[in-house]
């Protein structure tokens, strides 16, 4: 077995809705994989809950985190350079970037996670609305629930 090196500037990467997704690959023996993640501004994900826990490490800028509890009402955390945040498994959150700049951030999933990145993912950024059925589907195909917010 050899070494295998994987730099952000040759990993595979896929453009998920609005963020760049490296991946930087897996740990061997282990269910564990690891991305290279951009988040520009503004952008994020809906509140869901799937089974891969994440570790989450923040290379540069700052992601708002949320937690919701089982009234779905959140709790809200500021991770800036330097931070890691660990998101146990089934646990209901979101991110979001809602700095001026853009949030670059490793993180580690099962390979679920990966396989719902690749489903849904393209080579070229997304010009336009995201097409919401398609990543629905995709959710559901790969265990990830949207939670159901009260307006």
């Amino acid at each position: 077995m050899n070494i295998e090196v994987t730099s952000a500037n040759n990993a595979d990467y896929l453009w998920v809705v609005a963020d760049r997704i490296r991946f930087l690959g897996g740990v061997p023996g282990s269910d564990l994989e690891l991305l290279d993640i951009e988040v520009p501004p503004g952008s994020g994900t809906p509140p869901h809950v799937h089974e891969s826990p994440e570790l989450i490490y923040i290379l540069e800028g700052e992601l708002t985190l949320r937690q919701f509890d089982a009234d779905l009402l959140p709790r809200e955390i500021k991770a800036g350079t330097g931070t890691s945040a660990i998101v146990p498994s089934r646990v209901p959150h979101n991110y979001s970037n809602e700095s001026a700049g853009p949030v670059r951030m490793l993180v580690m999933l099962a390979p679920s996670m990966i396989a719902f990145f690749r489903d849904i993912g393209s080579e070229r950024r997304p010009e336009g609305a995201p097409d919401f059925a398609r990543i629905g589907a995709a959710m559901a195909r790969h265990g990830i629930e949207t939670l159901s917010m009260a307006a």
